[in-house]
């Protein structure tokens, strides 16, 4: 038989055993349903076509299709058909099926049409280790299951990288920093079989670990550093990035990383880092236009949280059923809010957050208070006795107030929500100034005095009572108006004679932070006394201390003479605030944020001395109150005790101690339920079912028993029962080494997913996850130390052709790293990178202009920084979302509008351009240029060697020192020429012990080095 013959033999017998091989339901059908069919026949009934379902073996059965029988199934007719009115999918459609799709079809009905669950949907199951593989190539059960599809494939793995590239490949993957000279020579030098091992350890164990892979989480949590939108304000939300940071570095249980995000304020007894774990669902978007309704928006962000949890957590789209059913997965728009109804019961709190070294000051702090309270109480054996005379004298000592309801609010930029207490709330655009005036209505008429109660609530900065970013309010004037409640027109303005309060600051000037910049600022704030003065520059403040000042308080203003009329009396108030700083754009408000209004017919009008939550607490009897509302009791008393004035004046001092702190986006539990309903179109303004919390169906159920709480949410969404939570994370663990998931819709593991490269392996890293106490760095490990990884990247023709985006695994990962990296190794080379961890965010070099409108809707602040702090990481460097930093964006860092956990990435000429001329990329060319000529080396070849270990970490070929010398010396001769000016070059930045010329020709050469396309790739 001649070769020919016995080649066509061959091809006959594979082709036959092809067609043999059954139709996969899960990797043949599923995916070709779901593209085609499903948006019309799927799981969304609102827009289903003929009532025919092809999602569910019930519906397509019903009458579609017949099993074992294709020319019998009505979906075999209509996909053959050449007729318009009856092919399907309709020409309109756009999805036309491919003749392979067609005869895949009609081979699986043919077999039987059997449906399955899709696979994300069921747990997943810990699938057996490959065996009878080459043992000699596999490290670790990963290796077995590449080798397994590989060798199915007929390829073969590639040869291991050399050391100094695996060494800066794992370098760049774990701590997003290339090794230095040191750190490689060192690793040469260790010829131990545990040479590996110990490098990914002393990685993991570095605390740059948690910077790199929490920036990677950031992305999916949506974190900036201002609220975007229109204003897009600052926002202090540090200490959520820093807790990311730290819960890598501490590899914490991925099942508590999400609890802690979701519900950590709901854990028993939450300390402060709970708390500030919940700033994930807080970093949605906040918008303050003068014209944006408050609710609206904060449904807005509530879709944002849906949406963050579903890509982050449950690798799902679940922002498709806000508005209907989604129409692939079969996640209805009821199963969309009766889990939205779980996050739904939130305030969007702001509370005062401390770094450790505060934490320890105010713990001081309260100890010495506390031991001079004791010792006061030791060296007063009577003073129950005593205290107990006193309550009984302020129990009766008590005025009647009625508490005015609010008829007409303001229209203004900043919008009035009136609570059930009649109370108001200011919400919404925040400015720099307001003067409100509230209608109210009273029908006494001997009316001698007004209260006005600055109250706290959860939504204000450290929970008020002001609007300012330390939650105080400033009152420039309080006025007051009356008029007959039948004549509205008849107004006339009270006068008010004094004014008394429970907290009267002294004289002080106008907070550097509301600073008004435009001229000299002589205003200030103090006394009570200031409201009522007649002078704009004064202002009565609640700012007394830090540790005090967010608490209630109130004031009350004095009528000269009594008001009010038979028919009843129209009240006006008018509090004027114009003790902001300059900018409405910046945070500089001073505004009451939550406040209600009272009369009295009282004969002497007074404030009440008593803080309200200590009058609170004295209808309580002493025996049955709390030690801690005791102690409350306790020390209001003691500041009426004149012979105690020396230890309350210690007191006083301590507390102006009390340290500043700063604030952090949280999430606090409503004591009073909100009610959801599923909103038509996902419209706010068109609510229709009240849902209950619950979960979707096709996923498993909540634990039984358990209270339909955001913490049983939480809990639910890690359950080893979840089929997609575990799959998710280790996806997108994959796809940051190898560039692409196993999964390649790292967002979407739902039924428009495409299918796994390798479903056994991410089953079985899924399920090592959680068997391993859901330890992210054991799956870090098991991903470095294998011999997938260890590969060489180096492609040949063959294998781009055939595999061109390596999701077979033949090679080694090669791609450009995220932009955080290129900077950071940048800093790196150049040896000016702060590798201080953590902090407050920097303000880099940036264009001035970026700023300034029309670039920025308003001005905005950017200090650029001039000591160590402008060579921070990246994950520092603070984030407006309207402006993003220049840098990282070229190099497609995201801006934290919505969840992403797969960045674009692209290749332009702007990132060259960024690369040979941004400011702080020519500081760091200067600097690895200074470092170079630094060295003792005898040549420049031993100079160009060093320079090149620094950004490359391997040796330079001999043709690369020829090329690089050749550059160099050119350099010298333009400069020397006068062609280029050694001046222009270095700019601030030359040293006195070298020469210019030298110092500017070496500053070209590091130029190009650190703009190599092998600088800014992992090999």
């Amino acid at each position: 038989m001649s070769r020919v013959c016995l080649s066509f033999v061959c091809l006959l017998l594979f082709a036959g055993l092809a067609q043999a091989e059954p139709v996969d339901f899960q990797r043949d059908i599923r995916p070709i349903l779901s593209d085609k069919c499903f948006a019309c026949h799927g799981p969304d009934e609102e827009h289903r076509g003929g009532e025919l379902r092809l999602d569910t073996q019930d519906g397509a059965w019903e009458w579609a299709i017949v099993p074992g029988k294709p020319d019998e199934s009505e979906v075999i007719a209509r996909i053959e058909s050449d007729i318009p009115e009856v092919q399907m999918p309709p020409a309109s459609a756009d999805k036309h099926l491919t003749d392979e799709e067609r005869q895949l079809l009609r081979d699986w009905i043919e077999q039987g049409a059997e449906y399955e669950v899709h696979w994300a949907f069921q747990p997943p199951t810990r699938p057996e280790v490959p065996q009878n593989l080459d043992a000699s190539w596999i490290k670790n059960p990963i290796d077995a299951f590449v080798l397994q599809r590989l060798q199915r494939e007929g390829l073969s793995p590639s040869t291991p990288a050399d050391r100094v590239t695996w060494l800066r490949r794992v370098s760049l993957d774990l701590i997003g920093l290339p090794p230095t000279i040191a750190e490689v020579d060192a690793y040469l030098a260790d010829d131990s079989a545990e040479a590996d091992a110990n490098q990914i350890e002393r990685l993991l164990a570095s605390p740059h670990f948690g910077e790199r892979w929490g920036r990677i989480w950031l992305d999916a949590a949506r974190y900036a550093d201002s609220d975007g939108y229109e204003k897009d304000k600052p926002r202090e939300m540090w200490f959520y990035r820093d807790w990311v940071v730290n819960a890598f570095n501490a590899d914490m249980p991925y099942d508590e990383f999400i609890i802690q995000q979701i519900a950590g304020d709901l854990l028993p007894k939450p300390t402060q880092r709970e708390l500030v774990a919940t700033g994930f669902l807080r970093n949605s978007m906040i918008n303050e236009e003068g014209g944006a309704d408050p609710e609206q928006f904060r449904m807005e962000a509530m879709f944002d949280r849906m949406d963050a949890v579903g890509k982050a957590v449950l690798g799902l789209t679940t922002q498709c059923a806000q508005c209907h059913t989604h129409k692939y997965d079969p996640l209805t728009q009821h199963d969309y809010y009766r889990m939205f109804a779980f996050l739904n019961n939130t305030h969007d709190a702001v509370i005062p957050v401390y770094t450790e070294s505060e934490q320890e000051q105010r713990r001081q702090i309260l100890a010495e208070i506390h031991a001079i309270e004791e010792a006061l109480k030791q060296q007063h054996p009577d003073w129950q006795q005593e205290m107990a005379a006193w309550e009984a004298d302020i129990r009766e000592d008590v005025q009647d107030w009625e508490v005015l309801e609010p008829l007409e609010t303001p229209f203004e930029g900043q919008k009035f929500r009136v609570l059930p207490d009649h109370s108001i709330v200011s919400e919404g655009f925040a400015p720099k100034g307001s003067s409100p005036e509230f209608l109210t209505k009273s029908n006494q008429q001997q009316i001698t005095g007004m209260r006005l109660e600055l109250l706290t609530h959860p939504q204000l900065p450290r929970r008020g009572p002001g609007r300012s970013i330390r939650g105080t309010a400033a009152v420039t004037e309080f006025k007051v108006y009356v008029a007959p409640a039948d004549q509205p027109d008849k107004k006339t303005e009270v006068k008010i004679v004094s004014a008394t309060a429970d907290v009267n600051p002294t004289h002080a000037p106008q907070p550097e932070y509301l600073h008004n910049r435009n001229g000299k600022d002589d205003r200030v704030t103090g006394p009570i006394a200031y409201a009522i003065d007649g002078d704009n520059k004064t202002a009565w403040t609640t700012d007394s201390d830090p540790g005090r000042r967010n608490q209630a308080r109130k004031a009350v203003f004095v009528f000269e003479q009594p008001v009010g009329f038979e028919q009843g009396t129209l009240i006006s108030v008018k509090p004027m605030m114009n003790h902001g700083g300059w900018n409405s754009d910046d945070n500089h408000n001073c505004l009451m944020g939550r406040y209600r209004f009272s009369v009295t017919a009282d004969a002497a009008p007074t404030a009440d001395p008593l803080p309200r939550h200590v009058r609170d607490i004295l209808e309580i009897p002493s025996q049955k109150r709390t030690s801690e509302q005791q102690a409350a009791v306790f020390r209001a008393w003691r500041k009426t005790k004149q012979d105690w004035a020396e230890q309350n004046e210690k007191i006083e001092q301590l507390w102006q101690r009390y340290p500043e702190g700063t604030t952090q986006l949280v999430l606090e539990e409503r004591n009073e339920p909100r009610v959801t309903a599923v909103l038509n179109r996902g419209d706010f303004l068109s609510p229709t079912d009240h849902v209950e919390p619950g979960v979707p169906e096709f996923l498993h159920e909540l634990p039984e028993g358990d209270p339909t709480s955001r913490l049983t949410f939480a809990r639910w969404l890690v359950d080893e029962q979840s089929p997609t939570t575990a799959r998710a994370i280790v996806n997108r663990i994959w796809q940051a080494y190898f560039g692409i998931g196993i999964v390649e819709t790292s967002g979407d593991l739902g039924s428009q997913s495409t299918p796994p490269s390798h479903p056994e392996l991410l089953d079985w890293l899924a399920v090592e996850l959680m068997d391993n106490n859901w330890s992210l760095k054991h799956i870090h490990r098991l991903i470095t130390n294998s011999a997938t990884y260890r590969q060489s990247s180096h492609v040949t023709p063959e294998l781009q052709e055939r595999d061109p985006y390596n999701r077979l695994l033949a090679r080694g990962p090669r791609f450009r790293v995220h932009a955080e990296v290129v900077r950071d190794s940048t800093l790196a080379a150049s040896g000016l990178l702060n590798r201080t961890v953590g902090g407050r965010p920097v303000y880099p070099p940036a264009p001035d202009f970026l700023f300034q409108p029309p670039a920025s809707y308003g001005p905005k602040t950017w200090n650029e920084e001039a000591d160590g702090n402008r060579y921070r990481r990246s994950i520092y460097t603070f984030r407006f979302r309207s402006v993003p930093y220049p840098m990282l964006e070229t190099f497609d860092a995201v801006p934290g509008n919505v969840s992403c956990v797969r960045r674009n990435r692209s290749n332009t000429p702007l990132q060259a351009l960024t690369m040979l001329n941004e400011p702080l990329s020519m500081e760091c060319a200067r600097a690895l240029a200074e470092l170079t000529l630094q060295q003792q080396a005898e040549n420049d070849a031993e100079r160009l060697t060093f320079a090149v270990r620094r950004v490359l970490s391997r040796q330079p070929e001999a043709s690369e020192l020829e090329t690089l010398e050749q550059l160099l010396n050119k350099q010298r001769q333009r400069i020397t020429s006068g062609e280029l000016q050694a001046t222009e070059i270095l700019g601030e930045q030359n040293s006195e012990s070298l020469d210019d010329t030298e110092q500017a020709a070496w500053t070209l050469v590091a130029r190009v080095l650190l703009s190599l396309d092998e600088t800014m790739t992992k090999e």
